[in-house]
């Protein structure tokens, strides 16, 4: 039986905000659309990713026939203080979960698919295998689908872990840093900072040719110098795409919102990090690593055309 476990605050900085501004209000999503994606992912016996971090963006993704697809279960083995996905014993692997989920990607008529996981620290290869199989299984069905996958560190795995992965053959690579290296150890206690950067440069030293993609959530507790330095530590790394949003607090149990940052905050960030050589930026209170996903690797294709 899974079971929902609360992280544990080992380090805070000042006191929790009080309110969320009016930018960061969202409507409840109640579209046609967003019902149908629903009864279908429930059919297939899927999980979306949409759901599982209580995302923002649900509401308006789903109405756009947009879903980022949670493979390898609902159950996460690790315990991040920002994240809302359940934590406890995973459920066994599906091995129909890739079929299925190439079902729903024709059903929706997805041009663009976005899969990311549970961390599976239970398995001798954290997933990777299955990861590959639904690449696999996507590109003999839905040949013209670009497919970006969000993964995790597989932190004391083989390094074939990630071979098997990129051989597959996805078209982005995507594994967020999160926060800064200062805040791993409250936010993300189960990882480290320099095995995920270290993660997105090898995805890039296996094929060259693969967009790869990183995140960071500001509202921890983190310095703007700091998030500077993880700009710079990405572009080292040769990271293309770079997506910035608002961290927002699941419950009064998880790590606190220590700032909201502005619009025009974002639109800094945003201004300084493509400064710093980054093929595509999205920066918003409400971006999330999956945000628009579509738009913003197209645009990235087409900035590369000129």
């Amino acid at each position: 039986m899974s079971r929902k476990i609360i992280p544990i605050q080992t380090e805070s900085q000042g006191e929790p905000m009080a309110g969320k501004p009016a930018w960061l209000k969202v409507r409840a999503p109640m579209s046609a659309e967003y019902k149908s994606i629903v009864a279908m992912m429930r059919t297939l016996k899927l999980n979306t990713v949409c759901e599982e971090a209580s995302c923002p963006n649900i509401g308006g993704c789903w109405k756009q026939g947009s879903a980022t697809f949670m493979i390898l279960g609902r159950v996460c083995t690790r315990t991040c203080a920002f994240c809302d996905v359940a934590t406890g014993k995973p459920d066994p692997v599906d091995p129909d979960e890739p079929v299925n989920l190439a079902t729903a990607v024709a059903q929706i008529g997805l041009k663009h698919v976005v899969i990311t996981s549970v961390d599976r620290d239970d398995l001798k290869d954290g997933g990777a295998g299955h990861y590959a199989a639904v690449i696999r299984e996507l590109r003999e069905r839905q040949p013209d689908v670009t497919i970006e996958i969000l993964t995790p560190d597989f932190q004391r795995k083989p390094a074939s872990c990630l071979d098997t992965v990129m051989a597959a053959r996805p078209d982005i690579f995507n594994h967020n840093l999160e926060t800064v290296p200062r805040l791993y150890r409250s936010v993300r206690p189960g990882a480290r900072y320099f095995t995920s950067l270290r993660l997105l440069q090898r995805a890039k030293e296996i094929d060259p040719g693969v967009v790869t993609k990183s995140g960071v959530m500001v509202g921890l507790g983190e310095e703007r110098d700091e998030l500077l330095q993880v700009m710079d530590d990405m572009r080292e790394a040769g990271v293309d795409i770079l997506t910035i949003g608002q961290y927002l607090r699941p419950s009064i149990n998880h790590h606190p919102v220590m700032k909201y940052w502005s619009p025009e905050e974002f639109e800094e960030l945003k201004y300084l990090a493509e400064k710093k050589g980054f093929g595509m930026v999205a920066s918003g209170p409400l971006v999330r690593s999956s945000f628009h996903a579509d738009e913003v690797f197209a645009a990235l294709k087409l900035s590369k055309q000129k």
